[in-house]
């Protein structure tokens, strides 16, 4: 049973750092893309990151790029969405999502391409 369980989420103040976590099970994480996506209330769902099936190559929003990182550890089967100098904008419940496939650079972010979904932990960003 193919299961992704988040963690790591909590308060933490403007220009801060947390480090989220998302455990696999079930499947061989080295075949899957896995991305991170998040929600905000009111919003939609968007994605902010993504490390791909094939070649480990990774892809972020632009409202994050340069201050979160994603990685692998395929012997853990887990995926970490680092993030720093975090802002109140990045509040949000953020889940990560796997599909058995690289689903393109044009489409990483469209949440409908993934397959299997987690619970999801809720990161807030306030003084």
């Amino acid at each position: 049973q193919v299961q992704l369980v988040e963690s790591g989420g909590g308060l933490v103040q403007p220009g801060g750092s947390l480090r989220l976590s998302c455990a696999a099970s079930g499947f061989t994480l080295d075949y899957y893309t896995i991305g991170w996506f998040r929600q905000a209330p009111g919003k939609e769902r968007e994605g902010v990151s993504c490390i791909s099936s094939s070649t480990g190559s990774t892809y972020y929003a632009n409202s994050v790029k340069g201050r979160f990182t994603i990685s692998r550890d395929n012997a853990k089967s887990t995926v970490y969405l680092h993030m720093n100098s975090l802002k109140p904008e990045d509040t949000a419940v953020y889940y990560c999502a796997a599909v058995r496939k690289w689903v393109g650079a044009s489409r990483w972010y469209a949440a409908q391409e993934y397959q299997y979904w987690g619970q999801g932990t809720q990161v807030t960003v306030s003084s």
